[in-house]
């Protein structure tokens, strides 16, 4: 018996998830984007949580945590470096944190850049993660808090997790991110059948995710800075690893 998730969608591209652990019956939730859709979650679904799971600080991971935690007497567990800017947080946690969701040990690993102390939140029993701002499908998150070689660090963390770990992160942005993709990673068939299933995906209103780290590290660009095929398209075949990706996300930033 694994880890359920039910996946929603959240203010305008935000995901909300509720998880339940099948052998324990505990319920919880990673991150608080919008109170009603995650109350139409719980309804929907019957479970009730008692615990949340904040990745990062930001007002669209967290504007629902004190009616939440008014509501169901939530437990808020987040970042020990952020935890003064995290509404309702009950309890810190950093890298090497003891975590445990029904009975299970929960994974905290450091991933800052997109803020300087998101966390991603590895369920290693089930081989899932949950990545929200840090490492997106086909893409990451924008260097708010952090420098390239800071997000690079983090995503390496990430690409270092077995392939077949399941991957949910906190926006509805593939689409976007697949055709920029392509404009620095032309020649990849992976990534161009890839992108042709996305795009069909969203005229249906379907959702991209989860995605798994085997699929992003073959077609995501953000995690492929040694490639030589990305080195030379970008004409940077002797640059260091970091630099390429600073020059990804750059290029992401302006396109």
């Amino acid at each position: 018996m694994g880890l359920q998730v039910e996946q929603f969608m959240c203010r305008s591209d935000n995901f909300g998830i509720l998880i339940r652990d099948e052998a324990s019956g505990e319920v919880g939730l990673i991150d608080a984007p919008e109170e009603n859709p995650i109350l139409e979650a719980i309804e929907r679904t019957g479970w009730q949580p008692s615990v949340l799971f904040v990745t990062h600080h930001h007002a669209d991971h967290v504007e629902a945590n004190l009616a939440l935690k008014s509501r169901f007497g939530l437990k808020i567990i987040g970042p020990t470096a952020e935890a003064s800017k995290i509404p309702g947080i009950d309890e810190t946690v950093e890298e090497g944190s003891k975590l445990e969701f029904g009975g299970k040990a929960v994974r905290v690993i450091e991933t800052p850049g997109h803020t300087a102390g998101h966390i991603s939140y590895y369920f290693e029993d089930s081989g899932i993660a949950f990545t929200a701002d840090t490492l997106f499908a086909l893409g990451c998150g924008r260097l708010f808090e952090g420098d390239a070689a800071t997000m690079h660090a983090s995503l390496s963390k990430l690409a270092a997790l077995p392939d077949a770990t399941i991957v949910y992160c906190g926006h509805e942005y593939t689409l976007s991110n697949a055709r920029f993709a392509l404009t620095v990673d032309p020649r990849n068939a992976a990534l161009q059948e890839r992108a042709q299933t996305i795009e069909a995906l969203r005229s249906d209103g379907r959702p991209t995710l989860p995605t798994t780290i085997g699929l992003e590290k073959e077609t995501n660009p953000f995690l492929r800075p040694h490639d030589p095929a990305i080195r030379t398209h970008l004409g940077m075949e002797n640059a260091s690893d970091a630099a390429v990706f600073a020059e990804i996300r750059k290029r992401k930033d302006n396109a």
